[in-house]
């Protein structure tokens, strides 16, 4: 069976190792209207009738090429059923492929998990048996330009002097004695103060490419920590870079996606409104922004992922198949930490002992 080939441009048989290169393929990435893709979900009489496996722990629904069987989930290695589902999706139109080999990913789970400080002595022996699958999660990007009326404050810092009293002290000879004494001075200083003036206006800005990903299986804290993603190097969707690899369905759909893209928008608009008002000091009471020439395109980003379980629990490994950028959940032996606290508290006991009898 040909499977893609990490890092090439190629499908490479499994048993006699020969390759087939990938044709070139003559579409170009591309962004998509954003409202035409809306409108075109809603009025789309046709649906994609696809086989998934959807696990009923997590919820996640991946894609499976024929030539990939499962009984576990990766994301969660949870048992899994094959279904099929017929769904209004939007095909995906551009996808990084795995530069990452699953050896070189395998490599780099085990020194992870030899250099893990605190971790159960028996996690290496019980996790060294997992298997790491290829998976192709999905994301959106969005362009947009916007316009944003607002309402706000403008604060001008000025100067003033203030007079106030201050206590003083001095001494004086009475006798054979020096007193000391108190009494109360008038004293000037520059305080700054602020002049709240009203402002209103509108400010324009033009976003690229704002990167939501689509995926709601793979936790959030794992699944940002794999950033930046090197989109620059995007390529066509084929169906040859999926041949071997798991692909995940999105979860946050096209028009959640952007709703999550404006909040990503909004500090740099914020920004701006404050760069308009101007001052030294700002407050926006009001702010309307309207997104128009929408685009986006829909991609797939390639991970190695490691779902296993320990005592019950179970913890993720993601590789960024790209970069090679490596992050994971983990188990703590209560043990040695408790060890560790002992120690120190012991190393801390006796310094202050040391230093009590040098006194």
């Amino acid at each position: 069976m040909l499977q893609y080939a990490p890092g090439t441009e190629s499908l490479t048989c499994s048993h006699c190792g020969v390759a087939n290169l990938i044709a070139a393929s003559k579409v170009l990435v591309h962004e998509e209207d954003y409202l035409g893709a809306i409108q075109a979900l809603r009025d789309q009489a046709e649906t994609v009738d696809v086989l998934t496996v959807k696990c009923s722990a997590c919820g996640a629904e991946s894609t499976l090429p024929p030539d990939i069987t499962a009984d576990r989930c990766p994301f969660c290695s949870n048992p899994v059923v094959a279904v099929r589902s017929s769904r209004k999706l939007i095909r995906p139109e551009s996808l990084l492929p795995f530069r990452i080999s699953r050896e070189q990913a395998v490599g780099l789970f085990g020194t992870w998990i030899g250099g893990l400080w605190f971790a159960p002595g028996s996690l290496r022996r019980e996790a060294g048996g997992v298997r790491l699958v290829g998976i192709y999660v999905p994301a959106w990007t969005y362009d947009s330009r916007t316009t944003s009326d607002y309402t706000g404050q403008r604060g001008d810092d000025y100067w003033e002097t203030e007079t106030y009293w201050d206590t003083e002290t001095y001494t004086e000879t009475e006798g054979d004695h020096t007193v000391t004494k108190t009494r109360q001075v008038m004293k000037t200083r520059q305080v700054c103060k602020t002049r709240w003036s009203s402002a209103a206006g509108q400010v324009g800005n033009a976003f690229d490419d704002v990167f939501v990903l689509a995926t709601g299986s793979l936790p959030m804290d794992l699944a940002t920590k794999l950033e930046p993603w090197d989109l620059q190097n995007l390529a066509p969707f084929q169906e040859e870079y999926l041949s071997g690899f798991v692909a995940e369905s999105y979860r946050i759909g096209l028009e959640e996606g952007f709703t999550q893209a404006q909040q990503t928008m909004r500090p740099a608009i914020e920004q701006a409104v404050c760069q308009d008002i101007g001052g030294d000091h700002q407050q926006i009471e009001s702010l309307a922004t309207r997104y128009y020439d929408v685009t986006f395109k829909h991609l797939l980003l390639p991970v190695w992922l490691c779902a296993y379980s320990y005592h019950g629990v179970v913890y993720r490994f993601v590789v960024n198949a790209r970069t090679g950028e490596l992050h994971g959940q983990r188990p703590w032996s209560y043990a040695k930490v408790a060890i560790l606290i002992t120690v120190l508290l012991a190393l801390v006991i006796l310094v202050v002992v040391i230093v009590a009898q040098q006194r």
